[in-house]
C-alpha cells in the first residue's frame, strides 16, 4: 500500500511585537498646497506612518478615515468630497509608497483645478508630517506547526498582528506576511492557508477583525496535524 508522504519539518515561527515611534520632522502645512508640498518632500517612513500608524493607535475604535490626510482634509479643512477621495486610497493595491504618493498627489491637483476656493481655506490647526520608528519585541513565544498556530492566534496583541501581518509586507522582498513566508515550509500541504492568507486586505477594518480573518484562514489547515 502507498504511503502518503510524510509532512516536512517546519522551522517555529517566533512570534515578535512592535510599537511605531513617532518623530517630529519639522514640517507643517495649513493649507492644501502647502500639504501638497509636504507631500513631495516627506521620506517614504513619514507617508507609511500616516497611513499605517493609524491602525496602531486607534485598533479598538472605528477609523473614520483611513488615513491622517484624508481626515486633516475633511476636519481642518472641513472638504468632505477631497477627503473621501483620498480616504478611497488603498496602499495594498499599489506597487509601492511612491505610487501612494503620486496618487495623493494627483488626487489634491485635481481637486484644486476643480475648486478655485480650495487654495484660500487655511486651516488653524495645521497638519504636523510625522515619521515613525519601529521598535521590535521578541516574545519569547515559539510556534510548531499551523494547528498550534490556529490555537494561539486568538491571544495575538494586536500590534503583533500588525508586525507579522501588515509590516512584513514592506519588509519582506516578495511583499508577503510572515505567516505566509513561514508556511512554505510545508509545499502543497499548505496552499489553501496561503491562498486564503493572500486574499485577506489589512487596510479595510481594524487589528481585531485582522487578526480573526487571519485565525479563519490557519483553521482549515490544522486536519493534517491532528
Amino acid at each position: 500500500m502507498e504511503c502518503e508522504p510524510p509532512v516536512p519539518d517546519m522551522p517555529p515561527f517566533a512570534v515578535k511585537d512592535c510599537t511605531l515611534i513617532a518623530i517630529a520632522t519639522g514640517l507643517k502645512a495649513y493649507t492644501l498646497d502647502e500639504l501638497m508640498s509636504g507631500i513631495q518632500q516627506v521620506s517614504v517612513d513619514s507617508l507609511y506612518y500616516h497611513f499605517w500608524g493609524t491602525l496602531l493607535q486607534t485598533s479598538f475604535e472605528e477609523r473614520e478615515y483611513n488615513n491622517e490626510f484624508a481626515a486633516w482634509v475633511r476636519h481642518a479643512l472641513h472638504e468632505r468630497p477631497l477627503a473621501e477621495r483620498l480616504a478611497a486610497i488603498d496602499p495594498t493595491e499599489l506597487g509601492d509608497l511612491e505610487q501612494v504618493r503620486d496618487g495623493l498627489l494627483e488626487l489634491m491637483d485635481a481637486a484644486m483645478r476643480e475648486s478655485e476656493h480650495l487654495a484660500w481655506l487655511r486651516s488653524v490647526e495645521p497638519f504636523e508630517f510625522l515619521r515613525h520608528q519601529i521598535v521590535v519585541f521578541d516574545t519569547g513565544r515559539r510556534v510548531a506547526d499551523p494547528r498550534e498556530m490556529a490555537g494561539i492566534l486568538p491571544s495575538l496583541s494586536a500590534s503583533s498582528i500588525f508586525y507579522h501581518f501588515i509590516d512584513a509586507r514592506r519588509r519582506n522582498p516578495d511583499r508577503r506576511d510572515d505567516f505566509r513566508a513561514w508556511l512554505d515550509a510545508l509545499g502543497t500541504e499548505a496552499a489553501d492557508t496561503a491562498r486564503r492568507l493572500a486574499g485577506i486586505d489589512p487596510w479595510f477594518g481594524q487589528l481585531t477583525d485582522l487578526r480573526e480573518s487571519i485565525t479563519d484562514a490557519f483553521a482549515g489547515t490544522t486536519e493534517a496535524w491532528r
